[in-house]
This record gives structure tokens, C-alpha cells and sequence, in this order.
């Protein structure tokens, strides 16, 4: 339940950041100026506003890495890693097996030593 609570978090300010870096008015021209941007469109030209949005996109981002790190401590832990090897398994598994019989042993005959 907190995983899925911190997944929707996560897309939430993810969304947010795009629309609030999508805002911005571009300070280096950048791309739109390499395209023939010119650069002239103003979102009000207000030092206020750039600055709140400066705020918020730094805002927004630290939450949004808060919030990645912190749900891999709720993600659910379901598949354990078995960390015996196979042959430890095949080992621990294997039917003990009863050993041949001992061969009777022979005694030696007069005819079998050596002189």
C-alpha cells in the first residue's frame, strides 16, 4: 500500500516539474535559439515569478529524489534470493547410500609365499 502511495507521489511531482520547467522563460536561449527562437517571449518579464519558479523547480526536484529513495525502503521484498549454490543443494538432498560389503579377506596359503 505505501509502494503504490509512493509511485503516485512520485508521478505527481514528476508531472509538476515538467509543467513548471515547460514555463520557465529560457535564460541562455539554448535550443529555442538555435531554432530561430529569437528569445523575445516573456511570461510577464516579473522578477518575482522567475524567482518562484526557480524555488519550485528546485522544490519539486529534491522531493522528487526524497521520494525515489525512500520507496525503495517500502518496495515489497517478495523475492528472496536463495544464496546456496546447486551443488550444496544436491549434497543436502543426496540419499545416503549404504556401502558394498566388505570383500572377506584371504588368507594366505603356503603356496602364495614367497621364499
Amino acid at each position: 500500500m505505501t509502494y503504490t502511495l509512493f509511485l503516485v507521489l512520485i508521478m505527481v511531482v514528476a508531472f509538476l516539474l515538467i509543467l513548471i520547467i515547460m514555463v520557465q522563460n529560457p535564460k541562455g536561449g539554448g535550443l529555442s535559439s538555435s531554432f530561430g527562437g529569437g528569445g523575445t517571449q516573456s511570461l510577464g518579464g516579473v522578477q518575482n515569478t522567475t524567482s518562484f519558479l526557480d524555488k519550485s523547480t528546485w522544490t519539486l526536484s529534491i522531493v522528487l529524489l526524497a521520494l525515489i529513495l525512500l520507496s525503495n525502503f517500502a518496495a515489497p521484498k517478495t523475492h528472496a534470493v536463495d544464496t546456496t549454490s546447486e551443488i550444496e543443494n544436491t549434497i543436502e538432498n543426496r540419499e545416503v547410500q549404504d556401502a558394498p560389503a566388505a570383500l572377506p579377506v584371504e588368507t594366505p596359503t603356503t603356496q602364495d609365499t614367497v621364499q
